[in-house]
């Protein structure tokens, strides 16, 4: 009883109300949980659902093969190849510093062009893969195929990529593709297209994008937790572009580029018939290649500071004064204003006094008396200077419209220039000031304000052994479906009529035949064993020399900006043309010596003539060597 005695009672007031705490507690938190709970489920339960699911079920996008060109025979010039691109899904990764630290020691890659790459991309949808690298090499693939259980959110997809058959083959026609840009994706002629879609951006591949580029498809798949994928559950299937065969004869377009190599300056080889471009070479060219696998800042730089400007497609881009080719048009404009006639005479004695300043004849001793025929054959300056006056700018610059100078072409490919056929008017609008009697001389001969591409030459030249047609360039015959069907015929085009009269047209075709088959004639070294050719050389002055400085001057003596460009434009058979060609070479000299034997190499891959041995050859007027001006 004493021990009870001992015991204190407990006390039940405050257990009670410990007990009602607790409850309180537990109920206050049950609230909570089954507010959040019923928020969950039904406020925000369909965004959570969806959430989950696509954390589970992934949509890929399938990008389209692009179209395949060939050239007029069928050979394929570009096609496409698997590439394998890097990229990495942010929502699946924990740390995203340590997992770019960690690719770029796997890869051997600027860790900070990784992190910009991310930066450009935060925009973009959950879930949606983050290119990082594009075109992985075989080394770079085995080296995250080998880490991939290390790197959750790293993902290598499978993607078509262009590929160019032959390094910088037929570059400026052709062109290239590159990624989409921000200025692009706002334009509305790209609605559908993505961030990381490639498109062409120049050349063939710009102007028949909607062709070339097909229909996207795409996947459902299932990945794990770490975003790794378990299985496909759908695809739709990417439908690949359409084909394009183009007008380019691929056999004579490297024959062209092997003329040109180490040079600077353009070939343009075009049916005279129906304007079919069979070969446009431009040099230096550049590799398509590198625009697909992407190009750095710096090589982006050194591209664009290339004195040569490889970039730049110098038979529609480049406008150079044409020199002596022109003076086909000045006797054709003599010839229809009945200025001239066949055998109207005119005198040279190696140059002509005008103003206050001699004019000067490339041939220092003068000619003599000439017809019109040798005048164009033997390129006298002097008998085209009486010409020039005569005629007028005005005339002059109307029979140049007509065979197609000063116009675009309409070609079809971006950035064609217009050049310049300058008239009384325009110097007026242009420079305020009258246009002079003496610079009708400068006309005459191709210099002064004029410029004009390569490929106005080809076209103007056409005109002329073709009958008055002013034909339109076409570059692609047909569009095809990816399994061979035609889907559309392009049909060429004459834009106009020189209406030139038949005798007119007659005799220039005899009097440029004369210029590369008779004797006296500039264009020698073009000739061909059993075909005839007819043709112009051509001298553009870059700077005007001075009055004592010799025509014929050692080209090795000038720096290189300083030297004349060299033209040729030709075109073969005579009797019934199928082939003009058009050649200059920038700052090559003479026309005769260094354009000429080029235009010469391209009508042998034409007519599959085979060139003679070299051993013995005699070689042809060179830099410093045979008296020919043009």
């Amino acid at each position: 009883m004493s021990a009870l005695k001992h015991l204190e009672m407990p006390d039940l007031e405050a257990e009670r109300r410990r007990f009602q705490v607790v409850v309180a507690v537990v109920m206050v938190a049950f609230i909570i949980l089954a507010l959040r709970l019923w928020y969950l489920q039904l406020i925000r339960g369909e965004y959570y659902r969806t959430l989950s699911e696509t954390n589970r079920i992934r949509v890929e996008n399938l990008p389209p093969p692009r179209g395949t060109i060939f050239d007029r025979h069928g050979t394929v010039l570009v096609d496409i190849r698997p590439g394998f691109s890097l990229a990495i899904i942010p929502e699946d990764i924990k740390d995203m510093d340590e997992t770019l630290t960690a690719l770029s020691q796997v890869l051997g890659y600027d860790k900070s062009v990784l992190e910009e790459r991310v930066e450009m991309a935060e925009s973009e949808p959950p879930f949606r893969p983050i290119v990082l690298i594009r075109d992985m090499t075989r080394d770079q693939l085995a080296a995250v195929e080998s880490h991939r259980f290390y790197l959750p959110g790293v993902v290598v997809q499978i993607e078509p990529r262009r590929s160019y058959e032959w390094p910088a083959f037929a570059a400026h026609l052709i062109g290239y593709v590159g990624e989409i840009d921000e200025r692009q994706l706002k334009d509305s002629r790209y609605v559908g297209y993505r961030q990381g879609d490639y498109l062409g951006k120049y050349g063939v591949e710009q102007q028949w994008e909607r062709v070339l580029n097909g229909q996207r498809g795409g996947r459902q798949v299932e990945v794990d937790s770490a975003g790794r994928q378990l299985r496909v559950l759908r695809e739709v299937p990417a439908l690949p572009g359409q084909n394009l065969v183009l007008t380019l004869d691929a056999n004579l377009q490297r024959r062209a580029e092997e003329a040109l190599s180490g040079k600077a300056g353009a070939i343009v080889a075009l049916d005279p018939n129906n304007g079919d471009i069979l070969a446009m070479a431009s040099s230096p060219a550049f590799d398509q290649n590198r625009f697909v696998r992407g190009l750095s800042t710096k090589d982006w730089q050194d591209l664009i500071d290339d004195p040569l400007h490889p970039l730049n497609n110098k038979a529609i881009q480049g406008a150079y004064p044409p020199g002596s080719t022109f003076k086909p048009v000045v006797d054709t404009a003599a010839l229809e204003e009945g200025v001239a006639e066949p055998g109207t005479t005119l005198g040279c004695q190696g140059q002509m006094y005008f103003g206050n300043r001699f004019y000067r004849c490339w041939e220092k001793r003068g000619h003599g008396r000439i017809d019109l025929y040798q005048g164009l054959v033997r390129s006298c300056d002097v008998y085209h200077y009486q010409l020039g006056l005569k005629l007028g700018v005005d005339r002059m610059a109307e029979y140049a419209r007509r065979l197609g100078y000063g116009s675009r072409t309409l070609i079809g490919l971006s950035n064609e220039s217009r050049g310049l056929v300058p008239n009384s008017q325009w110097k007026l609008k242009r420079f305020g000031i009258p246009w002079q009697k003496g610079e009708d001389l400068s006309i005459s001969i191709g210099q002064g304000f004029l410029l004009v591409t390569p490929l106005q030459q080809a076209v103007g030249y056409a005109t002329l052994v073709n009958g008055g047609k002013i034909v339109q360039p076409r570059i692609v015959q047909r569009v095809e479906s990816p399994e061979g069907a035609v889907l559309e015929e392009v049909q060429p085009q004459v834009l106009g009529e020189a209406k030139l009269k038949p005798t007119t047209l007659e005799f220039m075709r005899r009097a440029m035949a004369g210029v590369v088959q008779d004797p006296g004639g500039t264009g020698k070294a073009a000739r061909l064993p059993g075909i005839l050719v007819g043709g112009k050389t051509g001298t553009a002055q870059v700077v005007r020399m001075a009055d004592n400085e010799p025509r014929n001057r050692d080209l090795k003596s000038v720096p290189y900006e300083y030297r004349d460009h060299a033209w040729f434009v030709c075109f073969a058979p005579v009797e019934a043309p199928r082939i003009v060609v058009a050649v200059l070479v920038e700052h090559g000299g003479h026309g005769g010596s260094a354009s000429a034997p080029l235009a010469r190499q391209v009508l042998e891959e034409f007519f599959q003539i085979k060139p003679p041995t070299a051993v013995g050859q005699k070689k042809p007027a060179t830099e410093t060597g045979e008296t020919q001006e043009d």
